[in-house]
């Protein structure tokens, strides 16, 4: 029998017409309030900048918001996008999430920036940020401040000054790496850290990148073999009917993204169905449907056992790209919501007794 993965989630907080971002953070809380309760292992929140349908800017906030209103479900970022910050604020941030949250906090980074060249440059003259081709020193940096031994800085004096992103840290986050290219693989595999390939963004070089990982992983004291799961964009229904009705706001908007079209919000599921056709969009549309798991409980299980048994992985984080009628509250997301419980019940996995 094809063994069944954990299930986990990527929130980007999709950000729909007519809904405001507090609407958005509110749709997501509750949304992470559900996978606590379904069962889910963790939560993570991504972070992009000036996307009028992404509401995830800041994943600290996010995590710290959320996990104030979960009981069990570990909470992290998918990612911290390093080259936007600097590793000491990127450290003493998520030393206080472990504080308040202990035993539940990741810290995923990501070597991209996370948004288009004109904001990347502004984050760079508008704070400290990390210099993106010293990205595995900064990685490097982070774990040694988040130790409860910190780090050593060495003065220009020749003096040594001690550093620590917190003064008594007890437990440290989860640290992993995250990509969708070879470059991250490789070097989780060299620092012995866990390592999740992007699927959910592009499915290309996966295998190769996962092959990277594995067989040139050096074993660490914390990690003595490697770690990995994958992530998979899903709108799961009832019927295929609506799993593809919900499911085509987030495809019209990835295509607008991959053809450098104009962004806005995401569209209703209405204004995805009326809008004009387009050849390009529809080429790319059916090229990521074809990638995404967009079907009814039973066929989306399937589906979902079937990819974690090929790639070896015995965890799939769910990005839950279902959209919303117009009729539907703009606090809650019932599509994302409707798509964790019918996984969590076709997955067997075990809810939480409150």
């Amino acid at each position: 029998m094809t063994p069944t993965p954990r299930l986990s989630v990527l929130d980007l907080v999709p950000v729909r017409s007519g809904q405001t971002s507090a609407g958005a953070v509110a749709a997501s809380v509750r949304l992470a309030q559900l996978a606590d309760r379904l069962g889910y292992t963790r939560y993570w929140f991504a972070e992009h900048h000036n996307m009028p349908a992404v509401a995830s800017t800041t994943p600290p906030v996010l995590i710290a918001a959320t996990a104030a209103q979960t009981e069990r479900i570990r909470v992290g970022s998918g990612g911290v996008m390093l080259p936007n910050h600097a590793p000491l604020v990127v450290a003493e941030q998520f030393a206080a999430l472990a504080a308040l949250a202990p035993g539940r906090i990741d810290l995923g980074i990501g070597r991209a920036p996370g948004s288009d060249p004109v904001i990347t440059q502004l984050l760079r003259i508008s704070g400290p940020t990390a210099d993106v081709d010293r990205f595995p020193d900064h990685v490097a940096d982070i774990l040694s401040l988040l130790s409860p031994d910190g780090a050593t800085l060495r003065l220009t004096s020749g003096r040594e000054y001690p550093i620590t992103a917190t003064p008594a840290a007890s437990e440290v986050p989860e640290l992993w790496l995250l990509g969708s290219s070879d470059y991250s693989a490789k070097l989780a595999a060299e620092l012995g850290l866990p390592y999740v390939f992007a699927n959910h963004f592009s499915g290309e070089g996966l295998e190769r990148a996962l092959e990277l990982y594995r067989t040139e992983y050096r074993p660490s004291e914390r990690h003595p073999s490697p770690v990995t799961f994958l992530t998979m964009n899903a709108s799961v229904a009832p019927t295929v009917e609506e799993a593809e009705a919900r499911a085509l706001p987030q495809l019209r908007s990835m295509a607008r993204l991959r053809t450098n079209r104009p962004m806005r919000p995401l569209e209703t599921v209405e204004e995805a169905q009326s809008a004009p056709g387009d050849s390009i969009a529809d080429e790319l549309i059916a090229g990521m449907r074809r990638r995404w798991v967009i079907a009814d409980a039973a066929t989306a299980a399937a589906e979902l056992r079937r990819f974690a048994e090929r790639h070896g992985v015995d965890e799939v984080m769910v990005s839950p790209i279902a959209g919303a009628y117009e009729s539907e509250p703009a606090d809650a997301a019932p599509g994302r919501e409707q798509t964790l419980e019918l996984l969590a019940r076709e997955l067997s996995t075990p809810p939480v007794v409150e």
